[in-house]
């Protein structure tokens, strides 16, 4: 459900005409309608006001779910994290080999110098 129907919605439910839901707002009735038809949103103290006059969270009312933001950004850090430690371990591999082919050719061209 977009914004302009939650708020629709909520004002029907509190019995708020357009005209009274403006007052409180201090903005017009027109205002009122845009954001019901969804031609326009409210702002951020609006909002906030409005969540207020609705007694709903600020979340609720502009209905996203915090708690599917966090699961996602969780699992994308734990993406990168797996990424970085396979990076860190293929670097530590190639230097392991480089250190042991280093110490190879070291034994077997240092007695021809002496």
């Amino acid at each position: 459900m977009g914004l302009g129907n939650k708020i629709l919605n909520l004002r029907k439910k509190l019995n708020l005409s357009q005209e009274q839901l403006a007052e409180q707002l201090n903005v017009t009735r027109q205002t009122i309608s845009k954001w019901e038809l969804e031609e326009t949103t409210p702002d951020i103290k609006q909002a906030k006001k409005l969540s207020e006059i609705f007694k709903v969270s600020l979340d609720e009312l502009l209905d996203t779910d915090i708690r599917d933001t966090v699961v996602e950004k969780v699992s994308n850090t734990e993406k990168l994290t797996s990424m970085a430690v396979k990076i860190v371990k293929v670097i530590g591999i190639a230097f392991l080999i480089m250190l042991i082919i280093d110490i190879i050719t070291m034994i077997i061209f240092l007695p021809k110098i002496i």
